[in-house]
């Protein structure tokens, strides 16, 4: 009793509800404040008067009529009135062995469909099973407005075999607020605990998890996911529009928009600016603003500050009846160290390494993932898979994927752990992105996951049975500094940065790769992307128009952060909307014009598109024209009878005429896009909608045309013999 009392005892179960005494079946309860306690059975017919043990509220009794496994109620009264209740007790376990037994091997690649809080009907009442991993626990209750956050109320049940404890939480439903109350190894009280696999959350700065369900949303998509399972995706356009939710646009009093309010704004903008894809900077929930996303605490929870779960899911399939995919950033390198969150969760280093030389992450003063533990693996695993079956995304852009794979990364010799054979690669991390990556496309044929890794490791986006970390693409973040380092240099100076812009040819097909202007590029003192351009206003618009031409042309898929489609001038602040009244201003309008006309040129273009990853689709024509700051290429879908492109960007603010440029065929070249033209608030210099190539070889090819090629700009030339 004492163990119940002071909720201490290691199993409440054998203690609480319905057990077979040599003297017949008793029941006992604990129901604080309860001066009387009845037992009823579900028809509410008086079965016995259980004895009052303890003032504390412990009761027990004999109870003859109530027959083995049947179920039953509590009848509860005080001065202040009647209550009736199931007895948590009297139900069985909802867990079974193979739950036991896969999750101890670290197999179970659905988590989320046992652990957590899921609302089901159990022996035919309908409540909530919380299951909670908490292996070092003494004891784990379950708390909430519920049971007055009383530990002593919802003792829950452990499985020995794998270290889960569960309790069915009978006539419980959505919505109740809940964390859990773990007494450690050492008989410590910790500081409650948020659910590591909660699927909806309290805002911050409240910190509960909220009993959500997940398995009735309504999906209108089917034609979108048929689609993206058709076709290999390197050879698709991808566009991303990558967007952090919280400052795309504000709600009045400069408060957040709802989940529905940016289904109704954000998508439709999204797919008239020609977008394929969203990338949604991290929606899972997390206590402080100020980390955009990437120190998550509810890896399973859709933030609450847009709204619920299925004001998420509405979101998603808005999305994809507008043709749009979603992708989501996804962070399994790291967490933060909050005390309702997973550090120290069960008063030991259970999802972090115990050793701050693996454990901590010294940039971002974090806990790191202990990804052999196969546990914390398979947890990780079923997070990613969540978010692609339950929410429908489309991939995911794993997040800080150079820390994962050195155990040196950002350490000082001394402060990390070799391999045994004095190596610096994180093996576990390697094993867990391979088995995250194989997983995806084996179940979800046509998603796309995507490296943000900033090194030279080898094979990020080869497939895992090649020895690759099975990638479907990564972020070429050295393109990304190379070409912006090169832009933020005075015309005059360009010259002697030449090699900046063609670098990234000799190593663009080592993977595959997304071009990215990311939203880290827009903050910390680097100027927006506008600002880096040097020159006065019109210079520095034309800049980046030429800027945004070159990129387009490139090959590699394309990602471009909110704000930078109108040239917004100031750096990214998470706490503001993005300036949005700049588009009545006509330079800004005429960049928004361009990045629309870029995005739709690149789909409704193969030549642009569909050799983005093989360098068949790529020739230069003009790699070394330093002096002028030109530079211009062939782009090819590599298949007959399929139009190609030549493509011509310009760096410097003066105008070059009769400037000739090999072609592969001579005949009629349209000028299909020039941002110099005046709708984009360019100078409208140009070749008059057409230039025609003659034979006279030039440049190894085996025709030529002499163009005009204006100031700052660049310009697109189809193949058109007709």
């Amino acid at each position: 009793m004492q163990g119940i009392l002071g909720a201490r005892h290691p199993d409440p179960f054998s203690v609480l509800g319905p057990h077979m005494t040599d003297a017949g079946m008793a029941v006992r309860a604990f129901v604080p404040h309860a001066d009387q306690l009845l037992v009823v059975s579900p028809e509410g017919e008086t079965l016995a008067t259980l004895a009052w043990k303890h003032p504390h509220g412990f009761f027990e009794a004999l109870v003859p009529r109530l027959a083995m496994g049947a179920l039953y109620k509590l009848r509860a009264t005080n001065a202040g009135g009647v209550w009736e209740f199931y007895d948590a007790y009297a139900f069985p376990p909802v867990l079974g062995p193979m739950d036991d037994y896969l999750f101890a091997e670290g197999t179970h690649n659905r988590v989320h469909e046992r652990l957590g809080a899921h609302v089901i009907e159990h022996e035919g009442v309908r409540g909530v099973n919380f299951a909670v991993w908490a292996p070092n626990a003494k004891r784990v209750a379950v708390v909430g407005d519920f049971n007055s956050w009383d530990g002593r109320r919802h003792q829950m049940r452990k499985r020995h075999g794998p270290g889960v404890w569960e309790i069915f939480a009978p006539e419980l439903g959505e919505g109740e607020a809940y964390k859990y109350e773990i007494v450690g190894p050492q008989g410590e009280l910790l500081p409650l605990k948020a659910d590591p696999v909660g699927f909806s959350a309290e805002l911050r700065p409240s910190t509960a998890s909220v009993i959500a369900k997940i398995d009735a949303f309504e999906w209108h998509d089917d034609l979108h996911r048929a689609a993206r399972a058709e076709g290999d995706p390197r050879r698709k356009p991808m566009s991303v529009y990558e967007v952090h939710l919280g400052s795309w646009q504000k709600g009045e009093g400069n408060r957040f928009l709802s989940y529905d309010e940016l289904a109704d704004r954000l998508v439709p903008y999204a797919r008239d600016m020609g977008f394929t894809h969203l990338e949604l900077m991290p929606i899972t929930e997390h206590p402080l603003d100020a980390s955009w996303g990437y120190q998550p605490v509810g890896l399973f929870a859709p933030t609450r500050r847009f709204g619920d779960p299925a004001g998420f899911a509405r979101f998603v399939d808005r999305a994809h009846q507008a043709g749009l995919g979603v992708l989501l950033d996804w962070v399994p390198a790291h967490f933060p160290t909050d005390a309702h969150g997973l550090y120290r969760f069960d008063g030991t280093h259970l999802y972090e390494h115990a050793d701050p030389r693996r454990g901590y992450h010294p940039d971002w003063n974090t806990a790191i993932y202990n990804f052999s533990r196969r546990e914390v693996s398979a947890t990780l695993v079923s997070n990613a898979m969540y978010w692609l079956d339950v929410f429908h995304l489309d991939g995911l852009r794993v997040d800080a994927v150079a820390s994962m794979l050195y155990l040196d990364y950002s350490r000082r010799p001394g402060e990390w752990i070799p391999n045994e054979d004095g190596s610096n690669d994180n093996r576990e991390a390697v094993a867990f992105l391979r088995r995250v990556n194989e997983l995806a496309y084996a179940s979800f044929p046509g998603t796309t996951m995507i490296a943000e890794e900033s090194t030279a490791w080898s094979g990020v986006s080869a497939p895992s049975y090649l020895g690759g970390l099975g990638f479907g693409f990564k972020w070429n973040m050295g393109w990304m500094h190379d070409t912006l380092d090169y832009m933020s240099q005075e015309p005059v100076h360009r010259q002697w940065h030449h090699d900046r812009m063609t670098f990234g040819q000799v190593y663009a097909y080592s993977e595959n790769f997304v071009l990215p202007l990311s939203h880290d590029e827009v903050v910390y003192g680097k100027k927006s992307l506008l600002g880096r351009m040097p020159g006065d206003e019109w210079q520095r618009f034309a800049n980046l128009r030429a800027y945004y031409g070159f990129m387009w042309g490139q090959p590699g898929k394309k990602l471009l952060f909110m704000g930078c489609e109108f040239a917004q001038s100031g750096e990214w602040q998470f706490e503001h909307s993005l300036d949005w009244s700049l588009t009545g201003q006509p330079l800004h309008a005429g960049t928004q014009a361009l990045v629309r006309d870029l995005n739709h040129l690149y789909r409704n273009t193969l030549a642009l598109h569909r050799r983005d990853c093989e360098p068949e689709g790529f020739r230069w024509i003009v790699s070394d024209d330093r002096a002028q700051s030109v530079f211009a290429w062939m782009r090819f879908a590599g298949e007959e009878g399929i139009a190609p492109v030549a493509v011509v960007s310009h760096f410097t603010p003066v105008l070059r005429e009769g400037y000739r440029i090999g072609l592969p065929f001579p005949g009629r070249w349209r000028e299909i896009l020039n941002t110099d033209a005046a709708c984009y608030g360019g100078g409208d210099k140009g070749n008059g909608g057409t230039i025609w190539a003659e034979p006279i070889p030039s440049h190894g090819f085996a025709a030529s045309a002499a163009i005009t090629v204006p100031p700052l700009a660049t310009i697109y030339f189809l193949y058109d013999p007709e």
